[in-house]
């Protein structure tokens, strides 16, 4: 007869020790609602929070700090949270110089890097914080040989061997001022008179015309762009190009970077073709796509 029975009980519950970390926001972030909205994106992204200290300026012109600890289940879950939040002025307590690579090839950036954004940023290179110069969205932050200047460079742009700053350790957002209305750099896409939304027109007569073509009336030539592909249109369009209703497509690299973006993140210009509002650092795959 076997002996079936167990040793002594091993522990089925235990969890994995924690992560955290502490995080500062300075500005006039009770008035402008900029405390909610990153309590609210640590326990959506996985996370949980503590606020340790918090001092709320009096007047209009006070303004106010909040320390606070981030806690996620895993370094992975931490570094994503901190990520998004540093986007609107969360820095970490315990600060870090940015991490520097070169860049391996020209037109491209190293894997990782910092997607910029049009709010004034500043990195911290030996202790120091410095500011960005030539402050643009889209782009990748580029170091001086020197180390001691730094300045958002477009993709295109970039050369083999110039240093790029690589992940957001290191780089310190400042929000827009209270005073100033908000502004998304992506807005256009929720704007109710976009030239870039669906509308509802009339293509009977074209679609007509598409199919005397077909029959061999003649040929269709399309001339499309990223149009197509963030209306929701490129699995229509693919569909015509596969039952044959066109002959011939001109197009620039636009169109590709988009389809390539869907495909890879779901996205167009960082707003989801699933449920058409924006994800969550939905404005860096645009540019990852093109990287």
């Amino acid at each position: 007869m076997n002996d079936t029975s167990k040793g002594p009980a091993e522990s089925q519950n235990s969890t994995p020790a924690e992560v955290s970390e502490e995080i500062e926001l300075e500005g006039h972030i009770i008035d402008s609602l900029l405390l909610p909205k990153i309590l609210d994106e640590i326990t959506v992204l996985g996370g949980n929070f503590n606020i340790d200290e918090i001092d709320i300026g009096h007047s209009r012109k006070d303004s106010s700090r909040a320390q606070i600890k981030v806690t996620a289940p895993d370094e992975e879950t931490l570094q994503t949270i901190l990520t998004q939040i540093a986007q609107h002025g969360a820095v970490p307590l315990e600060q870090h110089d940015c991490q520097l690579e070169p860049a391996d090839m020209d037109g491209a950036f190293p894997e990782g890097f910092y997607c910029t954004t049009n709010q004034k940023t500043e990195i911290r290179i030996d202790g120091n914080w410095i500011p960005v110069a030539l402050q643009e969205m889209d782009c990748g932050l580029v170091v001086s040989s020197d180390r001691t200047s730094a300045h958002c460079l477009p993709m295109a742009d970039v050369k083999q061997g110039e240093l790029v700053v690589i992940g957001s350790r290191g780089t310190k957002v400042f929000p827009t001022d209270r005073d100033i209305p908000e502004v998304s750099g992506f807005s256009f896409m929720n704007s109710t008179v976009s030239s870039e939304k669906p509308k509802g027109v009339t293509v009977r007569e074209i679609a007509g015309e598409m199919r005397r073509a077909k029959a061999g009336a003649g040929k269709i030539l399309v001339v499309a762009g990223p149009a197509v592909v963030h209306t929701g249109s490129r699995d229509h369009f693919s569909e015509l190009i596969r039952e044959g209703y066109v002959n011939l497509l001109f197009a620039g690299n636009a169109l590709a970077t988009h389809d390539i973006e869907e495909s890879f993140y779901g996205t167009s210009l960082g707003i989801s073709m699933e449920h058409g509002g924006s994800s969550e650092e939905g404005h860096e795959h645009h540019l990852r796509s093109i990287n």
